[in-house]
């Protein structure tokens, strides 16, 4: 049994900050890599960050400067803090842990940025 929880999504103004948290449980006994990827509507869904289990990170173009990806050191616990949020963020926001064996996905959190 693995489980997958995100948190801390909501309604914030253009220029505001959120911060996602991520906790995948139960079955995973390894430091998985693990990112965060969103999706608005009618649009595919895309990475926004990653982090390796070594605490590499990566991100999108389109939130370099502005987002960061962590984790706690030595868990599957990762938190995306997101500053000078623009209308465009608008999205939900899903946590990905990536296994050796299977990728499993949370069920997702809402970001939506007013102008």
């Amino acid at each position: 049994q693995v489980q997958v929880v995100e948190s801390g999504g909501g309604l914030v103004q253009a220029g505001g900050s959120l911060r996602l948290s991520c906790a995948a449980s139960g079955s995973i006994y390894v430091i998985s890599p693990m990112g965060w990827y969103r999706q608005g509507p009618g649009n595919q869904r895309e990475l926004v960050a990653a982090i390796t289990s070594g605490g590499i990170t990566t991100y999108a173009d389109s939130v370099k400067g502005r987002f960061t990806i962590s984790r706690v050191n030595g868990k599957n616990t990762v938190y995306l803090q997101m500053n000078s949020l623009k209308p465009e963020d608008t999205a939900v926001y899903y946590c990905n842990v990536d296994s050796s064996r299977s990728r499993y996905w949370g069920q997702g959190t809402q970001v939506t940025v007013s102008s």
